[in-house]
């Protein structure tokens, strides 16, 4: 197992988990309120995170910076041969008018390109303004004329349709080029005449103070806003991170680091990993989508040794070795070896970090290398083959699934941040895994627990202001502390877990305060529940509304040899699955008090989907949409 092996290879490499020191603040009773991480990376005093192309292309001319698909195949790109196209590119923004401070939207799915024109962007002096390539006319309009970008790129003839339509009735419409029309050509031939050494002088002016881009929160509720972050914050992030995590992923495991992106870049944790990945010269991938039958042969073609993703897709790796197992008449077999799993994992890392117990007993080790032969080789190999560790964020991760992960070989770091903190804010140190939390303060960084158990972040990852919103701004940053929204708890080492988030919080008619997000989480996390919401605010009781997942759908009805054209709603009625929901609703019950518990469900037909307006790009559940989607059943819930 290739963690045991890392772990004990780290023992002997003490000084790499001693290298983030962290301060504790304790209140009169002793509980922990504050935790400080000390910085691992100097605070940048000059120039940009516009410089490492450069800075790479100099160094180290011929280093694979990226791996590009092409015809099929992972082709390399050097470090030098990215900042030449980065070059052209900037040269081509500047003939197209992006004056000094200037600002661009970028519309596009993950793909090489988006980095080319971010980077780019900046090394004319620009501003990034980030669109999800799934906005609708009417989001764009909103960003484009809030932000006042002065030309978009859009990566199809579809985005364009779409952009065109929402900007068309701007004052000043701003010019719109294609990607997949050839847009870098178009722009590398524009800039042909003008020298190299005016790209330089663009990106000589920037400072780590200089606005590096304008990213608009998902928008859960109200219209989104501009969060500002500099090249300052994008380096805060990106080389604290790249000290703290790299040489475990390089020098304990032996391999040379590489990941697949596939999170939007649009969305703030795929763009700061992207940079530190740039920064240390990690050999990087990217691949559009992340709907599972799209990622996992892209995964094992690419073969990372590292991924960053949110739950879900931990989730779905999870939920597709299980129903390969069934398939093959092993389901009973993959469900021993996930509790194996979760007993072995406990029992390891309980001795790894020097608690209580002697480690897994004798048979505890043969379990765990039976269902090694016969399970966890399969679900390394279904990402890849090489993968060892991985990066979660978004959400919390459930811990009987990162506990699963960990004895097949895959240590998950979960990490917690916003857009407002430049993504990760807290993440699990290396060396130290503690399922269940999301780890310590970023280096640089640090969480403090108000009055109310609402999460505090100051350090230099802190954004400094919304666009155009000192109202929405002042409401957020106090003497320098960034109010979260988020409520969470430190531990006796300084480990956060969130809890919840003060705008969620569900007060029952009987008074009692319940947090969905514990509750919504697990539920997600067992088959066959899609997505869910749970309900119960001024109520006598909670309860929740559950979507099936269309795999685990087909699967169940495979498995039970019935016509896989089962009308939804006759399945939404099927005692038997409502059964196996009943799973997923005690599992999530079971992290609870009986106050809080979820009493009454309803299975509902449909998706919570970012098409259908009750998602948000980055898969949180937009409430009032889908309360208001849903009305009528949340009523039939409590028989009104």
């Amino acid at each position: 197992m290739g963690v045991r092996k890392d772990l004990k290879r780290a023992q002997r490499h003490s000084e790499l988990a001693q290298r983030a020191t962290v301060e504790l603040l304790r209140d009169e009773h002793g509980a922990v309120r504050e935790a400080r991480t000390a910085r691992l990376a100097a605070k940048a005093t000059t120039g940009s995170t516009a410089d490492i192309p450069f800075t790479n292309a100099a160094e180290a001319p011929d280093a694979v910076v990226m791996r590009r698909k092409q015809g099929g195949q992972w082709r390399p790109v050097t470090a030098a041969a990215f900042a030449r196209e980065v070059t052209a590119t900037a040269k081509g923004l500047i003939a197209a008018g992006l004056k000094p401070g200037g600002r661009v939207a970028l519309m596009s799915r993950t793909r090489y390109e988006w980095a080319v024109l971010d980077f780019a962007i900046w090394s004319a002096g620009g501003q990034t303004v980030p669109v999800y390539a799934t906005s609708a006319a009417e989001q764009i309009e909103w960003i484009v004329r809030d932000s006042g970008a002065t030309l978009l790129i859009a990566e199809t003839a579809e985005n364009v349709a779409t952009a065109g339509a929402g900007v068309t009735d701007l004052p000043e419409p701003p010019r719109v080029l294609c990607v997949d029309d050839g847009a870098l050509a178009e722009l590398a031939a524009l800039g042909r005449e003008l020298s190299d050494e005016e790209v330089t002088k663009r990106r000589s002016a920037l400072t780590p103070d200089s606005i590096a881009t304008i990213c608009y929160t998902s928008g859960t509720t109200g219209k989104p806003k501009g969060c500002v972050l500099t090249h300052g914050n994008l380096q805060a992030e990106a080389a604290n991170t790249v000290d703290l995590l790299h040489p475990i992923f390089k020098e304990i495991t032996g391999q040379v680091a590489s990941t697949l992106l596939f999170l939007p870049l649009a969305h703030i944790l795929g763009r700061t990993i992207q940079i530190a990945c740039m920064l240390a010269r990690i050999e990087l991938g990217h691949c559009p989508s992340i709907k599972p039958d799209e990622l996992r042969p892209e995964l094992r073609s690419f073969r990372p040794t590292f991924v960053v993703g949110v739950p879900y897709l931990f989730e779905k790796i999870h939920d597709t070795g299980r129903a390969t197992a069934e398939k093959i008449g092993r389901g009973a077999s993959f469900d021993r070896a996930e509790k194996i799993a979760v007993r072995f994992g406990e029992a390891y890392l309980d001795k790894f970090l020097g608690k209580r117990g002697p480690g897994p007993s004798l048979g505890l080790y043969l379990g765990w290398g039976l269902y090694e032969l016969l399970v966890y080789r399969r679900i390394r190999k279904e990402v890849g083959g090489r993968l060892r560790y991985a990066i979660s964020g978004g959400s919390p991760l459930d811990r009987r699934l990162n506990l699963f992960f960990y004895a097949a070989g895959i240590v998950i770091y979960e990490g917690y941040g916003l857009t407002e903190t430049t993504a990760a804010a807290t993440i699990t140190p290396p060396l130290k895994p503690r399922p269940g939390t999301v780890g310590l303060p970023v280096p640089g960084t640090a969480v403090r627990i108000a009055d109310d158990g609402e999460v505090l972040i100051k350090g230099g990852i802190v954004f400094g202001s919304y666009w155009n919103n000192p109202e929405a701004t002042d409401a957020v940053l106090r003497d320098e502390w960034f109010a979260t929204g988020d409520l969470g708890a430190l531990d006796e080492d300084g480990y956060l877990t969130i809890t919840g988030r003060k705008k969620d919080i569900l007060v029952t008619s009987g008074g009692k305060n319940v947090s969905p997000a514990v509750l919504e989480d697990r539920l997600r996390s067992r088959s066959p529940v899609g997505q869910c919401i749970v309900v119960g605010d001024n109520r006598s009781y909670v309860a929740a509304l559950i979507t099936l997942d269309p795999e685990a759908v087909e699967h169940w009805l495979a498995v039970r040899k019935r016509p896989k054209t089962t009308p939804l709603a006759e399945l939404c009625r099927d005692p038997k699955m409502i059964a196996e929901v009943q799973k997923a609703v005690d599992y999530a019950n079971e992290a609870v008090s009986r106050a809080e518990s979820i009493r009454k469900f309803s299975l509902v037909e449909g998706e919570f989907t970012e098409d259908n307006g009750l998602l948000t790009p980055s898969l949180k559940i937009k409430r009032h949409a889908v309360t208001a989607a849903y009305e009528a059943e949340i009523e039939a819930l409590y028989g009104e």
